[in-house]
């Protein structure tokens, strides 16, 4: 389940709006078949690995990060009717899938035609992997990275406002990693007139990956080739199921002050700045007891001189 995983992660943010999956299978110890939900949601994770095993399917078992789908589909058939046909012996899903049209219906079609059904291996671990798509499916909107790059003290910038580079090259090449695995990438009014970020993706083979570029601004404006948003609830009509904000201070305490982050990404130098600018303002806290409890910590790793922390938000 763990290679299934990792191969869901090769077009994490380039399957919506179906989830990204990873699918393994496996006959007498060997990998015969891997596949993963190719761009675009099609084909699916399952029908690439049973393609690649062939006859090999037959009385093997595959792994799969989420449930095969019940539901037909113009762009293609329904997986579990595709595993029960190549006669595999055993399908291993971490998750059961909650879109309507499947919920455990692909499990009942495949136990009914007699092939052994297992769940709930390393359902955290695949929750996480396919968190966009199942946050899209509770929430009805994206799932929220916020990315703070600070000095030790928790400044993002002088307070003339230079902040190029507090991080090094490391960190740098790991954000534009996560642009890559986002569909949007948002900034606050304010970052935008200052900087003029280019919001792309600089990762030699990853150029086309740029994501929808988004601007919050309260007051509207109209700058082209960018979606602008008046409010952070806005984000529910943005394409895609993965949304990233880079700045500033005010963008990311407004998402969150409207609680509306999933997960923190926080690169963290070697450095102190004393009278800068802060990363963050009000958030709407109303005592130091309502700060505790809420995050997660879920990564932590050096990143060159830096230090990467990642938490998410138990909800």
């Amino acid at each position: 389940m763990a290679a299934a995983l990792a191969l869901a992660e090769r077009t994490h943010g380039r399957t919506a709006p179906n989830p990204n999956v990873g699918c393994v299978i496996v006959k007498d110890g060997r990998v015969v078949g891997r596949g993963w939900t190719q761009p675009g949601g099609r084909p699916h994770a399952e029908a690439v690995a049973l393609a690649e095993a062939g006859v090999q399917a037959q009385g093997a078992t595959a792994y799969a990060s989420l449930e095969p789908c019940a539901h037909r589909s113009p762009r293609g058939p329904a997986c579990a009717d595709l595993l029960i046909a190549a006669g595999v012996a055993q399908v291993v899903a971490a998750l059961t899938d909650p879109d309507p049209r499947t919920d455990g219906a692909g499990l009942a079609r495949l136990a009914a035609a007699g092939i052994a059904v297992t769940t709930g291996i390393l359902a955290e671990e695949a929750r996480r992997a396919m968190a966009g798509f199942l946050t899209r499916r509770a929430l009805g909107r994206p799932h929220v990275t916020l990315k703070l790059a600070t000095s030790l003290d928790g400044c993002i910038a002088l307070a003339d406002g230079e902040s190029r580079w507090i991080t090094g090259p490391e960190a740098r090449a790991h954000a534009h990693l996560e642009r890559a695995r986002h569909e949007a990438i948002l900034v606050g009014r304010g970052t935008w007139e200052i900087d003029r970020p280019r919001l792309d993706v600089r990762l030699d083979g990853l150029e086309t990956r740029a994501p929808q570029r988004v601007i919050l601004s309260a007051s509207g404006m109209d700058v082209p080739g960018r979606t602008v948003i008046a409010r952070p609830t806005d984000i529910a009509a943005l394409p895609g199921d993965h949304l990233l904000i880079e700045g500033g201070a005010g963008a990311a305490s407004a998402f969150l002050a409207a609680d509306l982050v999933d997960r923190l990404l926080i690169y963290r130098a070697p450095v102190v700045i004393g009278a800068g600018r802060r990363a963050l303002g009000e958030i709407g806290l109303s005592s130091l007891s309502d700060a505790h409890g809420r995050w997660r910590l879920t990564d932590a790793r050096a990143l060159g001189s830096d230090r990467l922390e990642a938490y998410e938000r138990r909800r």
